[in-house]
C-alpha cells in the first residue's frame, strides 16, 4: 500500500512536471479522479474503526485539497504561458511599412474636410461645434434673420413637431449657430472654423437634403475686411494647390454680415474641362462679410468695441471643384466603386507642409 507521505510527493512532482494542460489532466485524472490513487484511498477507509477512520480522513483530505491547489496553480500558469506563446505568434510588427489596400478608403467628403480644417488650423482657427438639432433664436434671430424672411418657412427648413407652448425646434439650415453659440460663451479673441452637417429641403444635381458646411468666424477689436480677404485668398490658393489663384469679391446681401461679399474664382473651360486657376470663367464657392452689429449685440458684445468677420461654404461644392465630382448626389449614393475611384488611403493625413490631396 502506498504510504500517503510517498504518494502526496509524487502527485505534487508530477503536476510540477507537467509541461502542457494535457499532461496535467492526466496526473489530475490519475490522483483525483474516479480510479485515481487518492480517490482509491478514500474508498478504503469504511474498513477502518471510527477513530482510525477520523484521523486517516483528516490526513487524505489535507493531502487531496494540496494536490487540488498545486494543479490550479500550475493549469494558471500553463495557460498563461500558452497565451504568452500566442500572442508572441499572432503579434503585429507596427514598424512595418502599412498595407493602406487592406484597411478601407476616407470618403472625399471627409478628405476636404480635413484638408479644409487643416489650412485654417495652420493660420490659428480652432474648430467648434454645436447641436444639429437649433432652437429659432440661434438658427435665426440671433442672425439678424426677419421673420418674414424666406429662409423661415416649411419649404426650406425642417421643422420639428411644435411644443406645448407653440415653439419650434427644428434642423439647422447652416453651421452659423455655432457661431452664436461660441460669442456667447467665449470672450474675444474668436477665432473658429465649425465644419458641420445641415440640412434642407432640397435635392437637384447640386443640392441635396442633408450637405456638409464650414464656417469661420474672427472676433476681436480691429479686424478688418483686409483680413477677410487676405485669409481666403490664402485658403483658395492653398487648398486648391493653384498658386496665384484670381480671386474676386462681389458685393452680395446676408442679413447675418454688413458689407457682405461671396467669393469668385477664376477658372477655365477650354476643351470642356474645369480647370482652376488663370482663365476667361469665373466660379462661385462662398459667402463671406463683416458681422453685423445686430448679431454682435444678441450675443452681448458691444459693437463699438469688438467687429470681426464670418464667411462659409459647403464642403460638397468645393469637392466637387477639386476633385471633378460632377453629380452631388454620388456622395451619397454608398456605391464602392465610386469611393474606391474617388476615395482616399487613410494614412495619408492632410497636412499643409506634407500636402493636402496626396
Amino acid at each position: 500500500m502506498d504510504t500517503l507521505a510517498s504518494l502526496r510527493d509524487e502527485v505534487l512532482a508530477a503536476v510540477g512536471a507537467a509541461g502542457s494542460l494535457a499532461d496535467l489532466d492526466e496526473v489530475r485524472v490519475g490522483a483525483l479522479g474516479k480510479k485515481g490513487r487518492l480517490t482509491g484511498l478514500m474508498k478504503e477507509l469504511g474498513g477502518l474503526d471510527p477513530e482510525a477512520r477520523r484521523m486517516r480522513g483528516q490526513a487524505l483530505n489535507v493531502v487531496k485539497d494540496e494536490v487540488a491547489a498545486a494543479i490550479e496553480a500550475r493549469k494558471t500558469d500553463l495557460e498563461d504561458a500558452a497565451l504568452d506563446a500566442r500572442l508572441a505568434q499572432e503579434g503585429i510588427d507596427v514598424t512595418l511599412p502599412p498595407r493602406p489596400d487592406g484597411v478601407g478608403t476616407i470618403h472625399p467628403i471627409s478628405q476636404t474636410m480635413d484638408e479644409v480644417i487643416a489650412i485654417f488650423a495652420q493660420m490659428g482657427f480652432a474648430v467648434a461645434e454645436g447641436p444639429e438639432i437649433e432652437d429659432d433664436f440661434h438658427n435665426f434671430t440671433a442672425l439678424n434673420i426677419p421673420p418674414e424672411h424666406p429662409a423661415r418657412q416649411m419649404h426650406d427648413t425642417f421643422y420639428l413637431p411644435p411644443h406645448a407652448d407653440g415653439t419650434r425646434h427644428l434642423l439647422r439650415t447652416h453651421t452659423s449657430p455655432v457661431q452664436i453659440r461660441t460669442m456667447q460663451e467665449q470672450a474675444p479673441p474668436i477665432r473658429i472654423v465649425a465644419p458641420g452637417r445641415t440640412y434642407r429641403c432640397d435635392s437637384d444635381m447640386t443640392h441635396t437634403p442633408m450637405f456638409h458646411q464650414i464656417e469661420g468666424l474672427v472676433i476681436d477689436r480691429s479686424t478688418h475686411f483686409g483680413h477677410l480677404k487676405g485669409c481666403l485668398i490664402e485658403f483658395v490658393e492653398t487648398f486648391f494647390e493653384v498658386s496665384e489663384v484670381p480671386v474676386r469679391f462681389r458685393p452680395s446681401f446676408f442679413p447675418f454680415t454688413e458689407p457682405s461679399a461671396e467669393v469668385d474664382i477664376g477658372c477655365s473651360r477650354k476643351g470642356g474641362e474645369l480647370t482652376i486657376g488663370a482663365g476667361d470663367g469665373w466660379l462661385e464657392i462662398l459667402g463671406c462679410g463683416m458681422v453685423h452689429p445686430n448679431v454682435l449685440i444678441a450675443c452681448g458684445l458691444d459693437p463699438a468695441v469688438y467687429q470681426g468677420f464670418a464667411f462659409g461654404m459647403g464642403i460638397e461644392r468645393i469637392a466637387m471643384l477639386k476633385y471633378g465630382i460632377p453629380d452631388l448626389r454620388t456622395f451619397f449614393d454608398a456605391d464602392l466603386r465610386w469611393l474606391k475611384h474617388y476615395g482616399f488611403v487613410p494614412l495619408d493625413l492632410p497636412t499643409v507642409t506634407g500636402g493636402l490631396s496626396r
